[in-house]
């Protein structure tokens, strides 16, 4: 039985998006617990005022389109602003594998975590205003990719709240994993001793590996837009 468990747990923790596998790993969280399955989470998450507007979106003619659409944003542009996000991480000093002694208060957390905030905003800004002008397009054309704009907007009420407060869970997840990282983590009485230098370099690369794997995230419903629009 305990097998057939830790074979479940397995397969379950495989099959999650990479995103989550990480945050998993930081947290030592199980997630080999069989999730809900989406039309189960969506009903605990959408009250009735969000459903009765879904289904208008669904049912009705879409609202007029926007009389002019703001520097019509595409692939490209989508490109480019992923691009310098990933640069911003990979190129982040903080983050950096031995940087110079005494350039970073590296070996103490509260660096880690002004990075950590300060490029999720970013990613935040860059991915909420191309969703924005990415709808704007869908809203200028034909009836059906109106109606998708339409409904990407109430999706993104709806859920954008608890996206936002799982995501400001990252930073705290990070803290966990640099304090488990410290020689002696599991005594309380030891006190905090520093990190080793080949400690550090593989909590730098976990905290890329898990900025990076953000960005993928947050750029999901992009990506879902632009299919629409190539089709």
């Amino acid at each position: 039985m305990a097998g057939i468990m830790a074979e479940s747990t397995t397969r379950a923790l495989v099959s999650a998006p990479p995103f989550i596998r990480l945050l998993a790993g930081l947290g030592q969280a199980d997630a080999g617990r069989s999730p809900p399955v989406l039309t189960e989470r969506l009903e605990q998450w959408i009250d009735w005022n969000h459903a009765v507007s879904l289904a208008r979106a669904l049912d009705q003619p879409p609202p007029p389109a926007p009389e002019s659409v703001e520097d019509a944003v595409g692939e490209a542009d989508c490109a480019r602003a992923r691009e310098a996000l990933v640069q911003s991480i990979n190129q982040e000093p903080l983050l950096a594998r031995r940087p110079p002694p005494g350039s970073l208060a590296t070996r103490d957390f509260a660096p880690y975590q002004e990075r950590c905030l300060s490029l999720q905003r970013a990613m935040h800004s860059a991915t909420g205003r191309l969703r924005g002008l990415l709808r704007d397009r869908l809203a200028a054309g034909p009836e059906p990719l109106a109606r998708l704009a339409e409904v990407d907007a109430l999706m993104e009420q709806v859920l954008s709240p608890r996206e936002q407060r799982w995501l400001a869970a990252v930073p705290s997840l990070l803290a966990e994993r640099f304090a488990r990282l410290r020689p002696g983590a599991d005594d309380a009485a030891a006190g905090p001793p520093s990190l080793s230098d080949d400690a550090l370099d593989a909590f730098r690369q976990e905290m890329r590996d898990v900025l990076l794997a953000e960005l993928d995230f947050r750029f999901q419903p992009l990506e879902a837009l632009l299919a629409a629009l190539r089709a």
